[in-house]
Parts: C-alpha cells; sequence; structure tokens
C-alpha cells in the first residue's frame, strides 16, 4: 500500500469569510491532488487523451476537524480506499494534515471512468488498474454498481422553469 501526499500554501483567496479554508478551497485541493497523482504516475491528461477515457467524480463528501489558516502548509494524502474489481469505479480517500500531522478534515471522492467518445462508463486500461492496485489502503472495500445506485441522491427533473417570471 501507498499514499501520495502533495503540499499546499493557503493563499488569501482559499480563505472564506470566516478566515478559515472555505469549502471550495478543499473541494479544488482534492482535485489538484488527484490530477498530480495522475499525472505523476502517468495518467496525466496527455495519456487520458491517447487513451480515450477520463475520470468523473460522481460524489464527494467531507469531514472538517479543525480549521486552516491563511499562511499555512497544508499537506493533501490520497489513496484508493474503495474500487471495483476491473477499476470502473473508484474512491478517492483523501486526509488533511497540517505539518506537524494534525488531522484537520477528510474527503472521499467516488467516481467512474468514461469512454469520451460515447460518454459512458468504461474499464480503464491494465496502466491505470495496476497504479490503483499500488495505492489502495490496508482496508479497500470492493464496488460494484448497485454502490453507485446508492448514492444518498438521485436525480429529481421539475417542470420546465419559466425564465421571464424569475428575472422579476
Amino acid at each position: 500500500m501507498s499514499v501520495y501526499h502533495y503540499k499546499f500554501d493557503v493563499r488569501w483567496s482559499d480563505i472564506d469569510a470566516n478566515r478559515h479554508l472555505a469549502n471550495s478551497a478543499y473541494v479544488e485541493y482534492c482535485a489538484q491532488t488527484r490530477m498530480a497523482f495522475m499525472h505523476e504516475n502517468k495518467m496525466g491528461l496527455a495519456q487520458l487523451n491517447r487513451w480515450g477515457i477520463g475520470p468523473v467524480i460522481l460524489h464527494e463528501r467531507y469531514s472538517f476537524f479543525k480549521e486552516i489558516y491563511a499562511n499555512q502548509e497544508v499537506i493533501v494524502s490520497l489513496e484508493i480506499d474503495a474500487s471495483s474489481e476491473d477499476a470502473s469505479i473508484y474512491r478517492f480517500l483523501h486526509k488533511f494534515y497540517l505539518p506537524d500531522g494534525t488531522h484537520c478534515a477528510t474527503a472521499e471522492a467516488t467516481g467512474v471512468w468514461i469512454d469520451m467518445m460515447i460518454r459512458k462508463t468504461t474499464t480503464p486500461p491494465d496502466d491505470i488498474l495496476e497504479v490503483i492496485n499500488r495505492y489502495k489502503s490496508e482496508n479497500t472495500q470492493i464496488l460494484t454498481r448497485d454502490d453507485i445506485k446508492s448514492l444518498p441522491f438521485r436525480p429529481e427533473n421539475v417542470e420546465a422553469f419559466d425564465m421571464e417570471a424569475l428575472s422579476k
């Protein structure tokens, strides 16, 4: 099992009105950590383009334990804590730490690989499967299509909106 780490310097623009790291910054830090991880493991944009696939996050959730402030360093970890047997479904586990080891937050991001031409879920190439296997956590869970179907939110369409009424 390997754990990937990526370091951030918290910028003023990452802070919200409460003077701590904004919720949107947590999302951005996780996304940047994943993209850096993929790039460093030969799954960057060039390779994804060549393979004709892309990663899609379907669900994210966060738990916050300690505030992070401007001008602090924060280290975001990445490991795979769940995956389908063919790796078409995956879940990244991220933990936010201060340099002294203080655990500030945890995030999970569940996603799938899609074929960029037909826009449908696909199985990634063996190169990706090897990396996913290398970064699996000690207690990696096996995911199935039923896990995707059981995510907490479902689409609920409504009647079309009257745009003129909304602009008043």
